[in-house]
C-alpha cells in the first residue's frame, strides 16, 4: 500500500505564488482588453476599417481632340494593366517552396508581356506588399494572354491611354499628356481640365490578400467622362502647311520653317506648323536624329531638351519681324495723316540719322523716287525711317499697344511669350528710325499676324483662338467659342489703303512669287537680321512673308517664316513662293468645301 505524500508547507506557499501570479496575469489581461476594447475601441475600428477598405480612383475617360470638320487627332484607347498579388502566391509555410511559385509565374509573365524579361517581372513580385503593378498600357491580346494562363494571384484592370493617330502631326499645337493622363503640353494642357473630366471611386471591404469579401460594404461612384475639344484648325489645310515646311526646309538647309494660318473675320486659326515636332505618342523620346547625344545629356540637359522640342515657335517664342513690320507703320502713318498717295520721296541707298548712316536693304544702289505705294512695294527703309520719326515717338508706342504688341494675344493656348520693345526712355531717333522698318523690336508670329488680319477685317482685330467648341461624350455642344473683336486698330480706309499696297507688292513688287492666277493676293515680304543666342550681334537671317487672299473678300492670312536659310536668304526668294503653294492649295479646298 502507496503512502500518500503529505501536502509541505512549502508546497502550500508555491501553489499559493503561483495562483496569485496567475490571477495577476488575468487581471493585466483584463486590464488590457478594456483598455483596447473601450479607451482604445474607436481608433482601433479605425484602424482596422482601413485595412479592410480598399478605395481605389476609377479613371475617366479623356475627350477626344478634333478638327473643325471632326476628323480625331486624339483620341482614349482601352489599355490594360497587369497587376499580381504575391501573399496570394506565397502560401506555403516553406519559403523555397514560395519562391519557386514567385519564379514560376515571373517566367510565365515573361512570355506574355513584350519587353520584360523574367529577371525584371521576379525582382517586382518578390516583396512584401499585398499588390504590385507588373506592366501597364498592355493591348487586348496581351490581357487575353494572362486571362487564359489562369495564373494565381495575377490580375488584370482596365485603363485608358491618349493616343494619336497621325503621329507627329499637329504635335507643338496639340501637346501631349503624363503617363496618368495630365496634360503636358499644348491643347492637352490648356484644356486639361475640360478634357479630363471628373475621377470616380470604387470602395469596397477586402480580406489581406485584396480579395473582396461577400459581407463587407461597397460603393462605387462613376466617373465623368471629359469633354471633346473641337479645334479651329482643319486638318486639310494643316497638312498643306506640314507638307511644304518639310520641302522648305529641306530645299533652303533652314534651321526651322512655320507656317501660320488664319481666318482674318473670326480670328480662327485654320493652321499651325512648324518643323521639328515629336511623337505626341512618346512625348519623352528625343527625335531619332538626336537619340545618340541626347543619350549622353545630364538629366538637366535632357529636361531643358524637352521643352525646347515641345515648344511651339509660333506662340511660345519671338523674332524680329523685318520688313513685314512695315505694314504696321504704314498703318500708323495713314492714319496719322502724316503721308499721302501723292507725296514722292527719294532713296539714295539710306538715310543719315543724328549721325548714323542706317543702310537700306538694295545698297550698294537705290530706289531713286517713289510713292508710298511703290516705297512698300520696294520695301525701301529710309521711307519708313521717316514715316516713323513723322508719327514721333510718343504716338509710335500708342500704336504699339493699340496693334497688341506690347501685350498678350490671349490665345487659347499656354505658355505665350511677350514681345520685346525697348524702353521707351532709351529710344532716340536711331532706335525708332529701325524700328520703322522691323529692326530692334520682337514679337511672337501670332501677335503679328493678329494685327495685319485686322487690316483684311475693316481694322477690327479678333482674339485669335484654337477651339471652335467643346462637346459631349455624344458630341451635342455644351459650349460655342465665339469670335471675339478685341479692338479696331485703323480705321476702314487706311484698311483699304494697306490692302492695295499689298496687292501691289504681290503685283509688282518683291512679293511677285506669291501670285496666284486669278486669285487677287497682297502679301508683304520681310528679310530680317537674326541675333545670336548668346550675344548683341546679327549672325544669320529671318526670311518671312505675310499675305491676305483674295484682297477684294478677305478668306485668309498667312505668315510663313524661314530661319537662317542657306544661299537665297531673303523671303521673297524663300519664303513668298513656298506661301504662294499653301494659299493656292488652301482656297481652292475652301471653295470646295463651300461647293460641297
Amino acid at each position: 500500500m502507496a503512502r500518500r505524500r503529505s501536502v509541505t508547507i512549502g508546497n502550500k506557499k508555491r501553489i499559493i505564488i503561483g495562483f496569485l501570479v496567475f490571477c495577476f496575469v488575468l487581471l493585466c489581461l483584463c486590464i488590457r482588453t478594456g483598455y483596447v476594447q473601450v479607451v482604445k475601441g474607436v481608433s482601433y475600428g479605425k484602424k482596422a476599417a482601413a485595412q479592410q477598405t480598399k478605395d481605389e480612383v476609377v479613371a475617366s475617360n479623356r475627350g477626344t481632340i478634333q478638327d473643325r470638320n471632326g476628323e480625331s487627332l486624339a483620341i482614349s484607347t482601352v489599355k490594360y494593366s497587369v497587376w499580381v498579388r504575391p501573399t496570394s502566391i506565397q502560401t506555403s509555410s516553406k519559403a523555397s517552396e514560395n519562391q519557386k511559385k514567385l519564379h514560376a509565374t515571373a517566367h510565365k509573365l515573361a512570355g506574355i508581356i513584350k519587353g520584360m524579361s523574367e529577371e525584371d517581372i521576379y525582382k517586382k513580385i518578390n516583396v512584401k506588399t499585398s499588390l504590385v503593378k507588373v506592366a501597364k498600357y498592355q493591348d487586348v491580346n496581351v490581357a487575353d494572354k494572362v486571362r487564359s494562363a489562369g495564373l494565381d494571384g495575377v490580375t488584370l484592370t482596365q485603363e485608358t491611354k491618349r493616343y494619336y493617330p497621325l503621329g507627329n502631326f499637329a504635335s507643338q499645337l496639340l501637346g501631349s499628356v503624363t503617363d496618368d493622363n495630365h496634360g503636358l503640353a499644348g491643347i492637352e494642357q490648356y484644356y486639361d481640365d475640360t478634357l479630363r473630366g471628373i475621377y470616380g471611386r470604387s470602395i469596397k471591404n477586402t480580406d489581406a490578400s485584396g480579395n473582396s469579401l461577400t459581407y463587407g460594404n461597397r460603393e462605387y461612384h462613376k466617373a465623368r467622362n471629359g469633354y471633346n475639344v473641337v479645334l479651329t484648325m482643319d486638318e486639310v489645310i494643316q497638312s498643306y502647311a506640314e507638307d511644304q515646311i518639310k520641302k522648305t526646309k529641306k530645299s533652303t538647309g533652314a534651321s526651322r520653317v512655320s507656317c501660320l494660318i488664319m481666318d482674318p473675320k473670326t480670328g480662327e486659326v485654320l493652321a499651325m506648323a512648324s518643323t521639328g515636332g515629336y511623337d505626341p505618342n512618346h512625348s519623352r523620346e528625343p527625335r531619332t536624329s538626336d537619340k545618340a547625344s541626347y543619350e549622353a545629356m545630364s538629366e538637366k540637359q535632357k529636361l531643358a531638351y524637352l521643352n525646347k522640342m515641345w515648344r511651339n515657335p509660333l506662340v511660345n517664342d519671338t523674332y524680329e519681324p523685318g520688313s513685314t513690320f512695315k505694314l504696321l507703320t504704314t498703318g500708323m502713318a495713314l492714319e496719322e495723316k502724316v503721308v499721302n498717295d501723292t507725296e514722292t520721296f527719294s532713296c539714295n541707298g539710306g538715310l543719315n540719322v543724328n549721325g548714323t548712316f542706317i543702310k537700306c536693304w538694295i545698297n550698294p544702289g537705290s530706289h531713286g523716287t517713289e510713292t508710298l505705294k511703290q516705297a512698300v512695294g520696294n520695301s525701301c527703309n529710309p521711307v519708313f525711317m521717316r514715316l516713323a520719326q513723322r508719327v514721333g515717338k510718343d504716338k509710335f508706342y500708342e500704336y504699339l499697344d493699340l496693334f497688341g504688341v506690347t501685350s498678350r494675344t490671349g490665345i487659347d493656348y499656354p505658355g505665350e511669350a511677350l514681345a520685346q520693345t525697348q524702353p521707351k526712355s532709351k529710344v532716340g531717333k536711331v532706335e525708332l528710325s529701325t524700328m520703322g522698318f522691323g529692326q530692334g523690336i520682337a514679337v511672337t508670329p501670332i501677335q503679328l499676324l493678329s494685327t495685319i488680319s485686322s487690316f483684311g477685317n475693316d481694322g477690327m482685330m479678333m482674339k485669335p483662338h484654337l477651339v471652335k467648341k467643346i462637346t459631349d461624350q455624344k458630341g451635342k455642344t455644351v459650349r460655342t467659342i465665339k469670335p471675339k473683336a478685341i479692338r479696331q486698330t485703323v480705321s476702314r480706309e487706311s484698311c483699304d489703303k494697306i490692302l492695295e499696297y499689298m496687292e501691289y507688292v504681290v503685283a509688282k513688287g518683291g512679293g511677285k512669287k506669291a501670285q496666284i492666277k486669278g486669285v487677287r493676293v497682297g502679301g508683304k515680304t520681310g528679310t530680317a537680321q537674326k541675333k545670336s543666342a548668346t550675344s548683341s550681334k546679327y549672325t544669320g537671317r529671318i526670311a518671312s512673308f505675310c499675305g491676305i487672299a483674295p484682297v477684294n473678300d478677305p478668306q485668309l492670312t498667312i505668315l510663313y517664316i524661314v530661319d537662317e536659310p542657306e544661299g537665297d536668304v531673303y523671303g521673297s526668294d524663300v519664303a513668298a513662293p513656298a506661301a504662294q503653294k499653301v494659299m493656292k492649295k488652301t482656297l481652292r479646298y475652301m471653295q470646295t468645301r463651300e461647293n460641297d
